[in-house]
Order: structure tokens, then sequence, then C-alpha cells
């Protein structure tokens, strides 16, 4: 299992594309701003910073729940921390944490929505809120409920994301809203963009906020209209999301392994700004569409 430094397991997380993200960021010497506007896990924008490959990180989520993890890790760092020291993992705390979410989850400052989301997301089934516990509800299953809630790992982890605070700046906006009104903040010549966003097909059964098809095809205008940026947007490999962006920019496939309910190696698409300077690296080999 891959070690990240985030702490939360996401659904088609794409920490393993931080090599190749990092490699682009040199190839087109855009090492000011990185910038995520669909954040969800963070991975690749925290190795980014811990290395310092790159000044400041912009990142953005729509998701209330996932907003109010990082809110709370960036700006109440205590009480989540004193909830991990203090929370019992068993099947009695996940049917209460459960509850709170629901309580909640549209309030994207509420420190009870940041702790049972990510008290769900380390106890259920790969990451997924609306999943069930890891083990199942009589944890008769092969491994159990506090598998992946180390309380070490998880406040250290914490507390060195808390250090980069004054690194890190946090939306909470709808994606076509946050790239037209916060993108053009920021430079094109020292900014680098990598637009993830939920799958096209498969999003409404791994995320609690996801487009619709018809918000995936005005997405992709806004995306396609950042044409003097460097970005790349990675999206699973359906026939109408490479309609939308083909005839505009750069297109290619590429492969990557996947662990969300079971591992596969999935081919995706990867398209690019014409203005992004790109190729093949590391385990990314892209095939020209």
């Amino acid at each position: 299992m891959p070690v990240t430094n985030s702490i939360l397991r996401y659904p088609g997380g794409k920490s393993q594309l931080s090599n190749y993200v990092s490699y682009l960021i040199k190839l087109n010497g855009t090492s000011k701003i990185y910038i995520e506007p669909f954040a969800g896990g963070f991975g690749i924008a925290l190795n980014l910073l811990f290395s310092n490959q790159v000044e400041k990180v912009v990142m953005n989520d729509y998701d209330p729940s996932i907003f109010a993890v990082w809110n709370a890790v960036l700006n109440d760092t205590s009480h989540i921390v004193d909830f991990i020291d203090n929370v019992n993992v068993t099947i009695d705390e996940w049917n209460r944490q459960k509850e709170i979410y629901q309580a909640t989850k549209s309030d994207p400052f509420s420190i009870k929505n940041a702790c049972a989301t990510l008290f769900l997301n380390r106890t259920n089934v790969s990451g997924i809120i609306k999943g069930g516990p890891i083990g199942g509800k009589s944890q008769n299953g092969k491994y159990r409920l506090d598998c992946r809630f180390n309380k070490k790992d998880l406040k250290k982890k914490i507390l060195r994301i808390a250090e980069q605070k004054d690194r890190i700046i946090l939306n909470n906006l709808d994606a076509k809203e946050f790239i037209q009104t916060k993108i053009p903040q920021y430079s094109p010549e020292s900014t680098f963009i990598f637009f993830d966003p939920p799958y096209y097909n498969q999003g409404k059964n791994l995320y609690m906020s996801f487009p619709n098809k018809d918000e995936h095809k005005y997405l992709a205008k806004s995306i396609v209209s950042m044409s003097n940026y460097k970005w790349i947007t990675t999206y699973d490999a359906e026939d109408e999301i490479f309609r939308l962006y083909n005839p505009y920019v750069k297109s290619f496939k590429y492969s990557l392994r996947y662990s969300a309910n079971q591992k596969k190696i999935a081919e995706e698409y990867l398209f690019a700004s014409n203005v992004t300077k790109i190729d093949s690296f590391d385990k990314v080999k892209l095939i020209k569409v």
C-alpha cells in the first residue's frame, strides 16, 4: 500500500502521479504557484510543499465535508488532534459518527463535520463516505475497523500539514466559479494547475459531491478557456469526455493503477493546454490520441 502525506483515503486519488506532476512543473518552469481546483485528498500538493518544489499551493474543494476536514487541519488543529486522541474506533462509534455526519455534512465550517468525515473516511471501505465499515458491521471480515486509523500516524501528518499553513490557500467554491474568479489572480507564467475532476461515470458511486453530465460539459468549457495557463486534466476514458476536450487541447491516454473496491489498472485520458510542455516520464507513458 503506497504511503502518502494525506490524512484522507481518497477514491481515485492521484498521489501516484506526484513524480509526474513534479516533472511537468520543472519542465514548464512554473514552481511558484500550484493549483488544485479539485483538491480531494490533496496528496500531490502536499508532496510538492514538503519537498519545496513550489512556493505556495491553492486548493479548492466544493464538498463541504472535505473542505471541513482541511479547514480544521489548518485552522482548528488542536481540536481535530484531540478528537483523534480520544475517539474510540468501534462500531458503536462508527454509527454515532455517521449520524453526526448526516446532521452536519452541509456545513463546511463545522468541526463536528470535519471529525465525522475524517472518522468515516478512515474506517470505511476504500475511504468512501457512503460505503460500509471495514470488516462489516459484525466485524467478521479479514480486516477490522481500526486498521486504517493509526492515531499516531494521523496526528503526525496533521501537525506537519498545519506547519505549512502560511503556504496553503484554501477555498470552498464550485469549480467553475473557482476557475473564473480565483485562478486569474495568479500569473500564467509561474502557475501550474492540475484539474482532477470526479469520474464521469463512476463519480456518483464514489463521491458525495460530483458533477452531472451537463456540468461536466460546462466544466470542460471553463478548463479549455484557461488557454494561457499551463495545466493538465485527467479523466476516465469515456468517449463523451474525449469529444469535449480533444478538438481544443493536447490529448493523450495513459494507464494508472487503482484500488477503489478492487485493484485494477485503468486507462485514462490526460489533456493539456496547448502552451503546456508535456512528455512521458517515470510510470506515465503517454499515447497521443
